[in-house]
């Protein structure tokens, strides 16, 4: 249910009933300072769309008719995902929009989950404040590299975060990035290293993650 936990719930949104017309929908975009918000139906439980600011404004500035429903001008209808989707869906689903509607097991309208709040989460992975070092680490992507590259580092360094790039099938090479703990001493930190590169486990990158730099050379030990 890691979705649910992110969602912010729709008592606390601003919405537009379907029934609005441009102008009043306009009004409310303005007076919130959103650029777009969700329309409801009159129940305020089934989602109907988005309506965007700008959208309105090229209207207006055309000449368009203000009167006319919100839904008019009523965009992103299909792009929902369900409150028990699993994570990875939502990467597929949320792509340019600020935000992806959310819907409960009943299909009704149950929140929306924002860029920013995938973000956060996200960069809370990388465990900032409890490591110390990423290192970016080059492989072929064969069965195995993954796990023997953990059981390098793990005798000696405890992993808090790993991620992999370029997965895709057509990929030559493999980027894996492991954030380390907080207090690895330089030593230890080059024996590591010394013993990815004897394994054909190029270390591409060493971040520092409390100065905010990428290594030139290794800490001297």
């Amino acid at each position: 249910m890691l979705i649910k936990s992110l969602v912010l719930k729709k008592r606390v949104l601003t919405t537009v009933e379907e029934s609005a017309t441009l102008e009043e929908a306009l009004k409310i975009l303005e007076d919130s300072n959103y650029r777009c918000v969700p329309i409801l139906d009159e129940t305020g439980t089934i989602f109907r769309g988005n309506i965007y600011k700008m959208h309105i404004y090229r209207h207006k500035s055309r000449g368009g008719d203000m009167t006319l429903p919100v839904t008019y001008l009523l965009k992103n209808a299909t792009k929902t995902i369900p409150v028990n989707a699993p994570f990875f869906k939502v990467f597929f689903n949320i792509k340019d929009l600020p935000y992806i509607a959310v819907l409960d097991e009943n299909n009704h309208f149950y929140g929306i989950l924002t860029h920013a709040s995938l973000l956060n989460m996200l960069s809370e992975a990388w465990n900032l404040n409890t490591a110390s070092y990423v290192l970016t680490i080059i492989s072929s992507g064969q069965k195995g590299e993954l796990a023997a590259m953990s059981n390098i580092i793990g005798q000696r360094i405890n992993i808090v975060g790993c991620l992999t790039l370029d997965a895709g099938k057509s990929a030559l090479v493999r980027r894996n990035l492991f954030t380390l703990e907080e207090g690895i001493s330089p030593q230890t930190l080059q024996e590591t290293v010394a013993e990815l590169e004897s394994n054909s486990f190029r270390v591409a990158e060493i971040d520092d993650l409390h100065r905010g730099v990428i290594l030139d050379n290794l800490p001297e030990a």
